[in-house]
């Protein structure tokens, strides 16, 4: 008979942890429960507070006092919902998702209570919640739920650390598969046999090829084209294994044939310099104010970025460039320990015209970070 322990799991003591977690936060909003809506294989939210991946369009109800309530879309999804999930009442929601969810309400005796919204709850179920329960008051609390998230579990961490070892082994198989002659859109045939070998998926596969010594992109592409790689190429990537909800993400520059042109040397050493300089201004306490300034030797040394300077984890807070490159006003937040971020001076020309990737993914110590990947930071030259 399948049980929840046949597939990764969370501790029962941390899903509890959580639950905690989320319930003092609603306490501390006045709300009396949160209706959190997720769509898509882990459903960030309903996975983190359910250890269900979810599957297509889903929502969580939790009501102080009252145990939580999973509604889900696909009833052949249901049974391995009912396996998978440490929430007990999951229920399939009808042929109608929005009327299970508005008949939920009044199961609840909420028709006239604080509810809280999490996620990207459509206007169709919005507008009918607020037509059918006048009294009632809706507030968003998916913001302040995600800030409460950026601070990772041991538990976490190590999910984390294993989805970064997957994406070390899939650089090492990208550096020696690489070969003149492949195309762009063969490469991810080389990246993700490792990680489905070991239970995990592919998370991002960004990259683009170009002459070393006629480049014309400064950015890795989402989308892979057809060209084929030639001696004297190089490929910037940005790649990440995934595990159970959680990505290991790593960037690296590689060259076909031979090494890197004194050109782009210059700028993988500047790239470098800026990451080593990040990764140990960095650290508990320390505001994104202050690593935007150290950031800045990346415009001292000639070079600009186009993508931001750090993100967490999967893309969680805090996200920033650097003080020269604002694309927008991002609140300053203090790193705190066990956050897990992105570091990535991801540098390019002015003109945009070539830009290479560099960036791991780290987790925020008292004294500065700890790399979760281990795979060498030189570029990285293919035979070919």
């Amino acid at each position: 008979m399948r049980q929840r322990t046949d597939y990764p799991t969370f501790s029962d003591q941390e899903i509890e942890r959580r639950h905690k977690a989320a319930y003092t936060l609603m306490e501390e909003e006045g709300v009396d429960a949160a209706l959190i809506y997720g769509s898509g294989r882990y459903a960030s939210d309903i996975y983190w507070l359910s250890d269900w991946p979810s599957s297509r369009e889903a929502y969580l109800l939790m009501q102080s006092g009252k145990e939580p309530v999973i509604l889900m879309q696909l009833f052949n999804h249901f049974p391995m919902a009912r396996v998978m999930s440490w929430i007990k009442d999951v229920r399939w929601a009808g042929a109608n998702t929005t009327n299970s969810v508005v008949e939920l309400i009044r199961e609840r005796g909420l028709e006239s209570k604080k509810i809280a919204l999490v996620g990207a709850i459509s206007y169709q179920v919005y507008n009918k919640l607020r037509e059918k329960y006048p009294n009632a008051t809706f507030v968003d609390l998916g913001g302040k739920l995600r800030m409460m998230r950026t601070v990772k579990s041991s538990e976490e961490i190590e999910r984390i650390r294993f989805a970064s070892k997957l994406t070390d082994q899939s650089i090492q198989a990208l550096a020696e598969g690489l070969k003149e002659g492949m195309r762009e859109d063969e490469i991810p045939a080389l990246i993700e046999p490792v990680y489905l070998k070991q239970g995990g998926y592919a998370g991002i596969h960004f990259m683009s090829s170009m002459p070393m010594r006629e480049p014309d992109f400064a950015v890795p592409s989402q989308f892979h084209s057809n060209r084929k790689l030639k001696k004297g190429d190089c490929l910037i990537t940005e790649i990440s294994g995934a595990y159970s909800g959680y990505s290991g993400q790593i960037h690296r520059t590689f060259s076909i044939g031979e090494g890197p042109t004194p050109q782009w040397q210059k700028m993988h050493d500047a790239a470098m310099e800026a990451f080593e300089i990040l990764s140990k201004v960095i650290k508990d306490g320390v505001t994104t104010t202050e690593a935007e300034e150290a950031a800045e030797i990346i415009h001292e040394r000639g070079y600009s970025t186009y993508d931001d300077l750090v993100h967490g984890v999967n893309q969680y807070p805090p996200i920033f460039q650097t003080k020269s490159r604002k694309r927008h006003d991002a609140k300053e937040m203090r790193f705190r320990e066990n956050m897990v971020i992105v570091i990535q001076p991801n540098l390019m020309a002015y003109d945009e015209t070539m830009g290479l990737q560099f960036g791991e993914t780290l987790v925020v110590k008292k004294s500065g970070c700890e790399s979760l990947n281990a795979y060498p930071r030189e570029w990285v030259t293919c035979k070919g």
